[in-house]
Protein backbone atom coordinates (compact mmCIF):
# COMPACT_ATOMS: atom_id res chain seq x y z
CA UNK A 1 0.00 0.00 0.00
CA UNK A 2 1.73 3.79 -0.90
CA UNK A 3 1.70 6.15 1.78
CA UNK A 4 0.14 9.28 1.32
CA UNK A 5 2.39 12.37 1.41
CA UNK A 6 1.59 14.65 4.18
CA UNK A 7 0.63 18.11 2.51
CA UNK A 8 1.65 19.33 5.98
CA UNK A 9 5.02 18.08 6.29
CA UNK A 10 5.92 19.14 2.57
CA UNK A 11 4.84 22.64 3.36
CA UNK A 12 7.43 22.85 6.64
CA UNK A 13 10.33 20.95 4.45
CA UNK A 14 9.80 23.87 1.96
CA UNK A 15 9.39 26.82 4.39
CA UNK A 16 12.46 25.49 6.38
CA UNK A 17 14.69 25.03 3.62
CA UNK A 18 13.69 28.59 1.65
CA UNK A 19 13.96 30.57 5.10
CA UNK A 20 17.59 28.66 6.03
CA UNK A 21 19.26 29.40 2.23
CA UNK A 22 18.01 33.07 2.56
CA UNK A 23 19.13 33.57 5.93
CA UNK A 24 22.44 31.72 5.76
CA UNK A 25 23.41 33.73 2.65
CA UNK A 26 23.54 36.37 4.99
CA UNK A 27 26.33 34.81 6.81
CA UNK A 28 28.27 36.07 4.49
CA UNK A 29 28.13 39.16 5.22
CA UNK A 30 28.26 38.72 9.16
CA UNK A 31 32.02 36.69 8.11
CA UNK A 32 33.52 39.86 6.02
CA UNK A 33 32.22 42.56 8.71
CA UNK A 34 33.38 40.43 12.35
CA UNK A 35 37.05 40.07 9.81
CA UNK A 36 36.63 44.00 9.03
CA UNK A 37 36.48 44.72 12.72
CA UNK A 38 39.39 43.16 13.87
CA UNK A 39 38.61 40.08 15.08
CA UNK A 40 40.51 36.71 13.61
CA UNK A 41 39.17 34.15 11.02
CA UNK A 42 39.07 31.62 14.17
CA UNK A 43 37.27 33.79 16.04
CA UNK A 44 34.68 34.79 13.82
CA UNK A 45 34.09 31.07 12.90
CA UNK A 46 33.77 30.40 16.90
CA UNK A 47 31.02 32.89 17.62
CA UNK A 48 28.57 31.19 15.00
CA UNK A 49 29.41 28.24 16.28
CA UNK A 50 28.37 28.69 19.77
CA UNK A 51 26.64 32.07 19.70
CA UNK A 52 24.41 31.54 16.65
CA UNK A 53 21.74 34.32 17.09
CA UNK A 54 22.35 36.78 14.06
CA UNK A 55 21.43 39.88 15.32
CA UNK A 56 23.61 39.33 18.68
CA UNK A 57 26.55 38.43 16.65
CA UNK A 58 26.11 41.48 14.53
CA UNK A 59 26.03 44.04 17.87
CA UNK A 60 29.15 42.24 19.14
CA UNK A 61 31.44 42.52 16.15
CA UNK A 62 29.64 46.23 15.51
CA UNK A 63 30.74 47.56 19.00
CA UNK A 64 34.10 45.89 18.81
CA UNK A 65 34.63 47.11 15.48
CA UNK A 66 33.97 50.58 16.68
CA UNK A 67 35.94 50.75 20.06
CA UNK A 68 38.51 47.63 19.97
CA UNK A 69 38.81 45.63 22.85
CA UNK A 70 38.23 47.80 25.54
CA UNK A 71 34.66 48.60 24.37
CA UNK A 72 34.37 44.14 24.68
CA UNK A 73 32.18 44.83 28.03
CA UNK A 74 29.51 47.19 26.03
CA UNK A 75 29.63 44.60 22.91
CA UNK A 76 29.00 41.35 25.54
CA UNK A 77 25.42 43.23 26.16
CA UNK A 78 24.62 44.38 23.46
CA UNK A 79 24.64 40.87 22.42
CA UNK A 80 23.14 39.42 25.69
CA UNK A 81 20.15 42.02 25.54
CA UNK A 82 19.58 41.15 21.96
CA UNK A 83 19.72 37.37 22.99
CA UNK A 84 17.20 37.55 25.71
CA UNK A 85 14.28 37.55 22.93
CA UNK A 86 15.24 34.19 22.42
CA UNK A 87 14.27 33.04 26.37
CA UNK A 88 10.71 33.79 25.15
CA UNK A 89 11.05 31.77 21.63
CA UNK A 90 12.03 28.97 24.46
CA UNK A 91 8.74 29.18 26.64
CA UNK A 92 6.67 29.02 23.39
CA UNK A 93 8.32 26.47 21.72
CA UNK A 94 8.32 24.25 24.86
CA UNK A 95 5.52 22.16 23.99
CA UNK A 96 6.12 21.96 20.36
CA UNK A 97 9.67 20.31 21.37
CA UNK A 98 8.18 18.00 23.98
CA UNK A 99 9.57 16.93 26.94
CA UNK A 100 12.86 15.13 27.94
CA UNK A 101 15.78 16.73 29.34
CA UNK A 102 18.27 16.27 26.12
CA UNK A 103 15.65 16.86 23.07
CA UNK A 104 15.14 20.28 25.09
CA UNK A 105 18.92 21.38 25.93
CA UNK A 106 19.44 20.11 21.97
CA UNK A 107 16.38 22.53 20.79
CA UNK A 108 17.87 25.36 22.58
CA UNK A 109 21.07 26.10 20.37
CA UNK A 110 18.53 26.29 17.69
CA UNK A 111 15.46 28.46 18.66
CA UNK A 112 16.37 31.72 16.89
CA UNK A 113 13.13 34.12 14.89
CA UNK A 114 13.75 31.82 11.81
CA UNK A 115 13.03 28.02 13.44
CA UNK A 116 10.15 29.54 15.86
CA UNK A 117 8.86 31.67 12.95
CA UNK A 118 8.25 28.57 10.29
CA UNK A 119 7.29 26.24 13.39
CA UNK A 120 4.73 27.89 14.19
CA UNK A 121 3.57 29.43 10.91
CA UNK A 122 2.45 25.64 10.31
CA UNK A 123 -0.78 23.65 10.95
CA UNK A 124 -0.15 20.55 12.67
CA UNK A 125 1.91 19.54 15.08
CA UNK A 126 4.20 17.09 13.81
CA UNK A 127 4.63 20.07 10.78
CA UNK A 128 5.61 22.50 13.67
CA UNK A 129 8.03 20.07 14.85
CA UNK A 130 9.43 19.66 11.44
CA UNK A 131 9.36 22.88 10.74
CA UNK A 132 11.34 23.55 13.88
CA UNK A 133 13.88 21.50 13.19
CA UNK A 134 14.48 21.72 9.63
CA UNK A 135 14.83 25.45 10.03
CA UNK A 136 16.92 25.79 12.88
CA UNK A 137 19.56 22.95 11.38
CA UNK A 138 19.56 24.46 7.94
CA UNK A 139 20.36 27.62 9.06
CA UNK A 140 22.63 26.33 11.79
CA UNK A 141 24.68 24.60 8.63
CA UNK A 142 24.39 27.04 6.37
CA UNK A 143 24.93 30.08 8.50
CA UNK A 144 28.59 28.53 9.70
CA UNK A 145 29.52 27.83 5.93
CA UNK A 146 28.94 31.19 5.14
CA UNK A 147 30.59 32.85 7.84
CA UNK A 148 33.70 30.77 7.18
CA UNK A 149 33.29 32.02 2.93
CA UNK A 150 33.08 35.34 4.68
CA UNK A 151 35.77 35.61 6.43
CA UNK A 152 37.73 34.21 3.82
CA UNK A 153 36.47 36.16 0.71
CA UNK A 154 35.74 39.62 2.55
CA UNK A 155 38.30 41.23 1.10
CA UNK A 156 37.44 40.04 -2.48
CA UNK A 157 33.91 40.88 -1.67
CA UNK A 158 33.72 44.02 -0.49
CA UNK A 159 30.60 45.57 1.46
CA UNK A 160 28.49 42.57 0.74
CA UNK A 161 25.20 44.43 2.12
CA UNK A 162 25.37 45.82 -1.10
CA UNK A 163 24.06 42.65 -2.73
CA UNK A 164 20.60 42.68 -0.64
CA UNK A 165 21.55 39.35 1.79
CA UNK A 166 20.05 41.19 4.54
CA UNK A 167 17.24 41.96 2.83
CA UNK A 168 16.61 38.44 1.77
CA UNK A 169 16.40 37.24 5.32
CA UNK A 170 14.04 39.90 6.39
CA UNK A 171 11.87 39.44 3.39
CA UNK A 172 11.85 35.47 4.17
CA UNK A 173 10.83 36.48 7.98
CA UNK A 174 8.21 38.62 6.56
CA UNK A 175 6.73 36.19 4.26
CA UNK A 176 6.03 34.19 7.04
CA UNK A 177 4.67 36.80 9.23
CA UNK A 178 2.37 38.29 6.51
CA UNK A 179 -0.45 35.55 6.29
CA UNK A 180 -1.32 35.63 9.73
CA UNK A 181 -2.20 38.93 10.17
CA UNK A 182 -5.54 38.89 8.69
CA UNK A 183 -7.41 40.24 11.85
CA UNK A 184 -7.53 43.77 13.03
CA UNK A 185 -6.18 41.94 16.80
CA UNK A 186 -2.96 40.57 15.03
CA UNK A 187 -1.97 43.99 12.29
CA UNK A 188 -2.83 46.09 15.92
CA UNK A 189 0.03 43.51 17.30
CA UNK A 190 2.61 43.86 14.35
CA UNK A 191 2.29 47.52 13.63
CA UNK A 192 2.41 48.77 17.43
CA UNK A 193 5.70 46.28 17.76
CA UNK A 194 7.37 47.36 14.66
CA UNK A 195 6.48 51.79 15.24
CA UNK A 196 8.21 51.44 18.42
CA UNK A 197 10.96 49.59 17.69
CA UNK A 198 11.99 51.86 14.38
CA UNK A 199 11.57 54.76 16.90
CA UNK A 200 13.49 53.46 19.75
CA UNK A 201 16.28 52.12 17.52
CA UNK A 202 18.30 55.45 16.77
CA UNK A 203 18.24 56.48 20.77
CA UNK A 204 18.60 52.98 22.76
CA UNK A 205 21.40 50.99 22.27
CA UNK A 206 21.20 47.43 20.55
CA UNK A 207 19.07 45.14 22.17
CA UNK A 208 16.94 47.37 23.90
CA UNK A 209 14.33 48.54 21.31
CA UNK A 210 13.23 44.74 20.50
CA UNK A 211 13.46 43.83 24.24
CA UNK A 212 10.80 47.51 24.53
CA UNK A 213 9.09 46.26 21.27
CA UNK A 214 7.93 43.14 22.50
CA UNK A 215 6.88 44.18 25.91
CA UNK A 216 4.70 46.89 23.77
CA UNK A 217 3.21 43.88 21.69
CA UNK A 218 2.63 41.58 24.59
CA UNK A 219 0.59 44.44 26.08
CA UNK A 220 -1.49 45.33 23.38
CA UNK A 221 -2.08 41.28 22.42
CA UNK A 222 -2.87 40.93 26.46
CA UNK A 223 -5.37 43.73 26.59
CA UNK A 224 -7.22 42.58 23.13
CA UNK A 225 -8.06 46.40 22.83
CA UNK A 226 -9.62 45.79 19.44
CA UNK A 227 -11.63 42.76 20.50
CA UNK A 228 -12.20 39.60 18.29
CA UNK A 229 -13.97 39.45 15.24
CA UNK A 230 -17.57 38.76 16.08
CA UNK A 231 -17.06 36.27 13.08
CA UNK A 232 -14.63 34.68 14.46
CA UNK A 233 -15.89 34.43 18.32
CA UNK A 234 -19.24 32.89 16.75
CA UNK A 235 -17.37 30.11 14.61
CA UNK A 236 -15.16 29.13 17.63
CA UNK A 237 -18.37 28.91 20.11
CA UNK A 238 -20.40 26.75 17.15
CA UNK A 239 -17.70 24.75 16.65
CA UNK A 240 -15.33 24.07 19.87
CA UNK A 241 -12.05 24.88 18.54
CA UNK A 242 -9.81 28.23 17.64
CA UNK A 243 -9.98 30.68 15.28
CA UNK A 244 -7.89 29.23 11.99
CA UNK A 245 -5.48 31.85 12.65
CA UNK A 246 -3.29 30.62 15.61
CA UNK A 247 -3.39 27.20 14.96
CA UNK A 248 0.03 26.98 16.49
CA UNK A 249 -1.71 27.18 20.01
CA UNK A 250 -2.09 23.59 19.50
CA UNK A 251 -0.55 21.45 22.29
CA UNK A 252 -0.41 24.30 24.66
CA UNK A 253 -1.36 23.50 28.26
Amino acid sequence: MTAVPDPHARRAWRDGLGVALATSAYGISFGALAVASGLDIWQTCVLSLLMFTGGSQFAFVGVIGAGGLAAAPAAIASAALLGVRNVAYGMRMSPVIGGGFWRRAAAAQFTIDESTAVSLAQESPRARLLGFWVTGLGIYLGWNLSTLAGALLGDVLGDVRAYGLDAAAAAAFLALLWPRLRRRQAIAVAAAAAVVAVVLTPVLMPGLPVIVAALVAIVVGWSNWLGRDASAGATGVATGREPDDVPEREGLP
